[in-house]
């Protein structure tokens, strides 16, 4: 091989390295793709069939009765952790009212780190479908009870264990499809 030949001709692993960039940047870009286009709404949680946590909160300005761990026993129920400054929140919210009208299933709510003022005037202009509301003006107990965000709504059994966790605004067919089966599914289990 000539000189001109060796020189001419460029080294394998310098090929490699060129495509380097373009690789990674491909397998990335894969990702955020999958992530756009990945629907899936719930998420695992590590408290799916545990105990609730133990709390205890005050109500929400202007409400009489707050929120404690001993209201979530006896009876099967939905939890929606909120926040007058979600906007997803706004958008679940006449399901949550329509919901609470049929009786079907006591609501409760725990208000994340709001204003009281601001969390009434939510209430007064969209509905208020809670039996009870509890303050978590600390965020401790949303915390406790492995909240990653507003909103998310938790299903639980007459012994006050987690059976279900919803993460995000939830839609008329989450709601009939998710949610309401599993509802239905453990006060059939109470009943018998």
């Amino acid at each position: 091989m000539s000189g001109i030949d060796r020189k001419l001709r460029k080294p394998r692993w310098s090929v490699l390295i060129a495509a380097l960039p373009a690789t990674v940047f491909a397998a990335i870009a894969m990702a955020f793709l999958w992530g756009l286009f990945n629907n899936e709404d719930s998420l695992p949680s590590t408290m799916i069939g545990r105990d609730i946590p133990e709390f205890d909160l005050p109500p929400i300005d202007g409400r009489e009765n707050g929120l404690s761990a001993a209201d979530l026993r006896g009876e099967v129920s939905l939890v929606n952790v909120w926040a007058s400054w979600c906007v997803p929140c706004r958008v679940e919210m006449p399901l949550l009212v329509e919901l609470a009208q049929t009786k079907s299933v006591p609501i409760h709510g725990i208000n994340l780190k709001d204003k009281p003022a601001a969390a009434r005037r939510f209430l007064a202009e969209l509905g208020d479908p809670y039996h009870r509301i509890g303050a978590d003006s600390s965020g401790r107990t949303s915390i406790d009870w492995g909240v990653y965000g507003v909103p998310e709504t938790f299903v639980i059994d007459a012994g006050g264990r987690i059976a279900y966790k919803h993460v995000g605004p939830f839609d008329r067919q989450s709601l009939e499809d998710d949610i309401l089966p599993v509802v239905r599914r453990l006060q059939q289990e109470r009943g018998a």
